[in-house]
């Protein structure tokens, strides 16, 4: 009975996805509507998309579960993610838009070189799959265990599903569909955030006031972490690893960026990219709070929570809160998961089109159809390696997923961000041809050292691995240009 209860719900959104293909699709569905939304987006219309592809299905269920381990010190990293909007609102922004850029990893061919675009383009197509494939399988992971396993149906069929159904609402237009998809799907996972909290405090007898202060008397209502330096909680380095997460994450990720160039001008995508950074601190608060009512509800009714932090809330809400609430969480995660999964399939289509196969509007008909087939053809070819890295990924397993997304972010992110630093704020001119090889040399570098503070000095490196990677990237290039200087 729950299986094909949640089958029906998932079945009533995807028509719902379907419906609004078809209105943003009747009007083109050429290169220029699926890779900028024919620079035609309202600017509050895509600030509240944006917030459905940041805040994935990942972050709806680990959110929640990190409070266990960590309590609310997320909280930090938050407060360095506004403050990392601001940054790409006031210097990242205005670039794209003087340059007039369809992908923003053109910047990099105006500044170094052929070489260091396609590496730019390459680290982010490697970072941008992972992670959204490592979004996309916790999702799937769920939905698995809550309906198709007693089905029997193969976990792969249930990946190559919820790929499918992406698939089939975005192939069109691209952009500007997806823009309206999340701004719907974003309300539909808020609504489901809100109402699942307030179904919790319903079961404990809480009023909003009650709730308050349960969480504050918590222990683990503790956000500030000021006395450990050698923990990966410490207040600096979660807040400057934030704010220079978010830098990279956003606004060097053309997944976010595309958003924000389908928007006419500079001004309204600045107030875009502010307003959204402001939306983002008291969602991400109301995600830790629900988690911490979670564990006062378990702890009162004697529930066993699972070793898995991220099954918290899945567990909770299928077998122990009612239908009611098993349908809002399914909503939710659902929503939250393709608004995330559906973006950064569109990107990946469009960077790869536009960065490696040098895909440009011609004009002639006969050139922009055939190029309409090709990107329809990269976009399928991008969804059958999502199928695969999903698979990967759980095959290998992880505790925490966005713990690993961030860990990623540090290692692939990290060369893109000192490129974008050196080229920005200082005059160095690398050989464009050794790049690549600073780029990659850079991770590997940081892999080493990862282990050797371990090992040897017992620290756990955290997030401020991006910061080393960024800067060894930034030394390299340095070092190429001294062969460019003037005698």
């Amino acid at each position: 009975m729950q299986s094909s209860f949640i089958l029906i719900v998932i079945a009533a959104y995807f028509l719902l996805l379907m419906f609004i293909s078809y209105l943003t699709s009747r009007k083109g569905s050429d290169n220029d509507a699926f890779f900028r939304a024919n620079k035609s987006s309202k600017w509050y219309v895509v600030a509240f998309a944006m917030i459905g592809t940041s805040i994935s299905g990942v972050t709806f269920v680990s959110v929640p579960g990190m409070v266990r381990n960590l309590d609310m010190t997320y909280m930090q990293m938050v407060l360095g993610f506004f403050f990392g909007y601001i940054v790409i609102a006031y210097v990242l922004l205005p670039l794209y838009y003087k340059l007039n850029l369809t992908t923003i990893y053109g910047y990099l061919d105006q500044r170094y070189g052929q070489r260091s675009y396609k590496t730019g383009a390459w680290f982010f197509l490697l970072s941008k799959i992972v992670g959204a494939a490592a979004r996309l399988y916790l999702v799937a992971f769920i939905l698995q265990s809550l309906v198709f396993d007693a089905w029997g149906v193969p976990f792969v069929v249930t990946v190559i599903g919820i790929i499918l159904i992406i698939w089939l609402y975005s192939h069109k237009s691209g952009i500007k569909t997806i823009i309206w998809t999340d701004w719907v799907q974003t309300l539909l996972f808020l609504t489901a955030l809100v109402l699942i909290t307030w179904q919790v405090m319903t079961r404990l007898d809480f009023s909003w006031g009650d709730a308050f202060r349960a969480i504050s008397e918590s222990p683990h209502s503790r956000i500030f972490v000021f006395d450990d330096w050698a923990s990966t909680q410490n207040f600096f380095k979660q807040f400057f690893s934030g704010m220079f997460i978010t830098i990279v994450m956003t606004g060097l990720d053309q997944d976010q960026m595309q958003k924000n160039l389908t928007i006419k001008n500079l001004r309204d995508a600045q107030k875009n990219m502010v307003s959204y950074g402001f939306a983002f601190a008291p969602i991400n608060f109301l995600f830790l709070s629900l988690g911490v009512l979670l564990l006062i509800y378990a702890q009162q009714n004697g529930i066993a929570l699972p070793e898995v932090s991220d099954n918290i809330l899945p567990i909770i809400a299928s077998q122990h809160l009612g239908p009611v609430v098993l349908g809002i969480f399914v909503v939710g995660i659902v929503a939250a998961a393709f608004s995330s999964a559906d973006s950064a399939l569109t990107a990946l289509t469009t960077s790869f089109c536009v960065d490696i196969l040098e895909m440009k509007k011609t004009g002639d008909p006969a050139t922009e159809r055939k190029n309409v087939g090709i990107r329809r053809r990269v976009h399928l070819v991008i969804s059958v390696v999502f199928v695969i890295i999903i698979l990967i990924i759980k095959a290998v397993g992880s505790d925490s997923i966005i713990t690993a997304i961030y860990k990623l972010a540090s290692y692939t992110y990290g060369p893109l961000l000192g490129l974008y630093f050196c080229g920005l704020y200082t005059k160095i001119k690398p050989v464009d041809k050794w790049v690549p090889y600073i780029a990659i040399a850079a991770p590997m570098i940081c892999f080493v050292f990862e282990i050797a503070m371990k090992q040897v000095f017992g620290y756990q490196v955290g997030y401020e691995l991006l910061l080393i990677n960024a800067a060894l990237t930034g030394i390299g290039l340095w070092i190429l240009s001294l062969k460019t200087r003037n005698p």
